[in-house]
């Protein structure tokens, strides 16, 4: 299978949405169960109705849905979300097949068929596995199919999770090329501050510079999710600076947004598309540790896209073994890059500062290569 070209979006506004032939749509935990953990029927059935408004005018739809650790509490006779990973993946296991079954029985009154596409981080770190995620998803959206897309909390360890399904979103959204990142939650925008203590709407952002004084809440009021606005700021960002635009909105003022009235906050593309491969190094890698370089190497690595060899290494901190992530940072501390590198803290002490010619002669041949290959580094913007 051949790597999509990436073009860019077809959405510069939020008055272009109808234009979009892909949009990937997460909704939150909040908005899909009643406070008791169960999940809501009413909410459930509103969404998809509000889908086939997309849906009906050509546009291609993935819904990344949170909600099944939510389902799950209320059949284990749990009163509120689990704190410890294992009772996590119990109640996923069981709720995944509750709103699985409801999300196929409402959109089987529209003559749509539900595929559920489960996702861990890995499937988007390493090339074989996302191309055979790409492969699928395609292939459900070729053939009619409404992919709904959960991390697989199941399996999944705290070392190797997304965190939170609006990461999830953002990083499927740049998988799948998808001309816009569609947020639903249970506030109707980004606020500057508290609604309730009069915070004013931010209807757009187009850079940092906008989210300059803007307080951000955490967890939604149903108490049932994992992140709040900050997590769904951080996946508009993300979506973004990887050349694809966000919408926040409420899951109640869906139907509005899609009809194209002006509502919720958006956020315009400003960066190029990446694979997803670079998409997971910059966004979802956790670094194991940082590596201080000097301004040539600033200038050779970050401006000039060369691979970082080791006379360009000032110092390195934290533990981490060969192919790990690690943050490139220049002196004064600010992170420039992120990079797979190609040893271990416990092999580079020695190599910093010397030149290729000299660890040959010094090492041997297997130590003449690049501490992070051009191929493994990944430019970071400064935000927010």
């Amino acid at each position: 299978m051949s790597t999509p070209r990436l073009t860019e979006s077809l959405v510069a506004s939020r008055a272009d949405l109808h234009k979009a032939r892909r949009v990937v749509v997460k909704v939150g935990s909040s908005s899909l169960t009643t406070l008791d953990g169960g999940i809501s029927v009413e909410a459930l059935n509103r969404l998809v109705e509000d889908l086939q408004v997309l849906r009906e005018r050509g546009t291609e739809v993935v819904l990344v849905s949170s909600g099944a650790i939510a389902a799950g509490l209320a059949p284990l006779g749990l009163a509120t979300r689990p704190q410890d990973l294992a009772t996590q993946q119990a109640a996923a296991a069981v709720g995944q097949g509750l709103l699985l079954a409801q999300y196929t029985r409402a959109f089987a009154q529209h003559q749509t068929t539900v595929s559920q596409v489960l996702l861990t981080v890995e499937d988007l770190m390493r090339r074989t596995q996302y191309t055979n995620a790409l492969r699928t998803l395609e292939k459900l959206l070729s053939l009619g199919s409404l992919p709904v897309v959960n991390e697989n909390d199941a399996v999944a360890t705290h070392e190797i999770r997304f965190g939170d399904n609006d990461r999830l979103a953002a990083l499927t959204a740049n998988l799948l090329r998808a001309d816009a990142l569609i947020l639903l939650s249970d506030v109707d925008s980004l606020y500057d501050g508290p609604p309730e203590l009069g915070g004013a709407p931010v209807r757009e952002v187009s850079g940092p510079q906008d989210l300059a004084g803007v307080t951000l809440g955490r967890r939604g009021k149903a108490g049932v999710g994992t992140g709040g606005m900050v997590t769904k700021v951080e996946a508009a960002q993300i979506a973004a600076t990887n050349g694809i635009p966000a919408l926040l909105t409420s899951a109640q003022r869906a139907g509005e947004l899609f009809r194209g009235d002006q509502v919720g906050t958006f956020f315009a593309a400003r960066g190029r598309r990446r694979g997803a491969r670079s998409a997971w190094i910059a966004h979802l890698a956790h670094p194991k540790g940082r590596l201080t370089i000097d301004d040539g190497a600033i200038t050779a690595v970050v401006e000039g896209r060369r691979s970082l060899l080791p006379a360009g290494i000032v110092s390195l901190s934290g533990e981490f073994e060969a192919s790990d992530p690690v943050e490139i940072i220049d002196r004064a501390g600010v992170v420039r890059a992120r990079g797979l590198v190609g040893y271990s803290s416990a092999e580079l002490p020695p190599m910093l500062g010397r030149s290729t010619a000299e660890l040959r002669e010094d090492l041997g041949p297997e130590y003449e290569r690049a501490v992070i290959h051009a191929d493994d580094i990944v430019r970071i913007e400064t935000r927010l």
